[in-house]
């Protein structure tokens, strides 16, 4: 099979655990580009964030983010987006404020948050430390349900923060029976994201695979998380991280060295040494 695109995720993937890119890394990223693949990033993050990474890469291809629902290469002008209605954001923070819990609104452009209630000190740095307030704004409000009286949003992601997994766990299956078309997921951390209905990952990849007529079967997908499983386990060539955790690593077709390892630059050599350029295989009609 001749592997046409590459889906990274970013963090526990691309990035070390200190949040840090490698040269290795780097230059295997270089090295498949020059193959002819198409590289694009696939993360929970906001698009800022994300540009950001594939800045320090050279990539300029569109990015799949906020989970998979929004995929652009600039800002500006988004290939594809999906939005949770301004009155679904408004009813499902009516809800949310009711709990003890921390809301982040993501829009494109920028966050909004209720302020850190009963957050310790792991939780306060999950929130604050999530992006880059020089490229992403932040701003944090004592009602959420208030501002977006004044100011309605239609974000693509919404995320929410609790401090007791039984909280969460309420809250959880109160979204899940009350509101229609959005998908509700949990992180291994705890953290829980809302997206609009066809707004995850798997659906923003596939979503980019047609728009460049890459099938499924022609695409490599390296991931660490569970919210990875899906895309691993529908691509051509699966990969999972060495700190993924075992369901992951149990769907993959490769499982490849941890993020402090270089994992993603090992695999990229080892994998695409063997695949010639794809002009010389369309060169050649294979």
């Amino acid at each position: 099979m001749i592997y046409r695109l590459l889906a990274i995720n970013i963090d526990g993937t691309l990035l070390k655990s200190n949040g840090r890119l490698t040269k290795e890394t780097k230059e295997a990223i270089g090295y498949v580009k020059n193959k002819g693949v198409y590289v694009t990033l696939v993360t929970g993050r906001n698009f800022a964030f994300a540009k950001k990474v594939a800045k320090s890469l050279k990539l300029d291809t569109f990015l799949i983010t906020h989970g998979g629902a929004f995929i652009a290469s600039k800002l500006d002008q988004p290939l594809h987006v999906k939005r949770i209605s301004e009155d679904k954001t408004f009813n499902l923070v009516q809800v949310l404020e009711n709990y003890d819990c921390t809301v982040r609104i993501l829009h494109e452009r920028y966050s909004i948050g209720n302020r850190l209630r009963g957050a310790n000190n792991l939780m306060a740095r999950a929130v604050l430390g999530s992006s880059d307030p020089l490229i992403y704004p932040m701003q944090f409000v004592e009602s959420l349900g208030d501002t977006l009286m004044d100011n309605p949003i239609a974000p693509p992601k919404i995320e929410v923060y609790f401090t007791e997994p039984e909280e969460r766990d309420k809250v959880v299956s109160t979204l899940k029976t009350s509101f229609e078309e959005i998908e509700v997921q949990i992180h291994e951390d705890g953290k829980v994201d809302i997206l609009p209905d066809g707004g995850t990952k798997l659906d923003g990849l596939l979503t980019l695979g047609d728009v460049l007529k890459i099938s499924p079967q022609e695409m490599v997908v390296i991931g660490d998380s569970l919210e990875d499983l899906p895309l691993i386990e529908v691509a051509g060539l699966g990969v999972a991280m060495g700190n993924a955790p075992k369901e992951v690593k149990q769907v993959a077709d490769w499982i490849t060295r941890t993020n402090d390892e270089s994992g993603v630059a090992y695999m990229i050599k080892e994998h695409f040494r063997m695949q010639q350029r794809i002009s010389f295989l369309n060169k050649m009609k294979i």
